[in-house]
């Protein structure tokens, strides 16, 4: 039976930290889908269909991992992807809290959903989105937490 997984965000932009979870999630599962998120309720930096993008540049030595961009309720795309098992990074006890208010609606919504939780690894725990948007809309250098294409797209979009 094929482990298909789902790792959900919105990904505004992708970090190494996401990228650290993709990577490990890909050596412990058949497939790997990663869903970036419409998220309407937040202001994105990117588009969809550019964090889509950013996104496939940075895995696509990733054989197993798939980039596809959804909206509508996270438990819809699952089903439709045939996936059972949700991937979740946790950086803090924040996230804990956060993540698993969210999993126990999961559950209830499609109870044959499991979520596995992944810690990034140590050097990337402190980095977020928020973060690296932050920093480069300050002028700081964030090629050391970004894959440098998505560098290069976040300091033409602050510019």
């Amino acid at each position: 039976m094929t482990k298909r997984v789902i790792y959900p965000g919105t990904f505004d932009p992708v970090t190494h930290g996401h990228s650290n979870i993709i990577a490990r999630a890909a050596n412990m599962f058949d497939e790997v889908i990663v869903g970036v998120a419409v998220s309407p309720s937040k202001k994105t930096l990117f588009s969809l269909e550019e964090r889509v993008a950013m996104l496939q540049e940075t895995v696509s030595h990733l054989t197993n991992v798939q980039v596809i961009g959804f909206s509508g309720l996270l438990v819809d795309f699952a089903k439709q992807q045939k996936a059972t098992i949700l991937i979740r990074g946790l950086r803090t006890t924040m996230d804990f809290e956060y993540e698993f208010s969210l999993t126990s609606m999961y559950k209830k919504l499609m109870p044959e959903l499991e979520s596995v939780f992944l810690t990034p690894s140590e050097e990337f725990g402190f980095l977020s989105s928020t973060i690296v948007r932050e920093v480069a809309i300050h002028h700081g250098e964030i090629d050391q937490f970004v894959h440098p294409s998505v560098a290069k797209a976040i300091y033409k979009k602050v510019k």
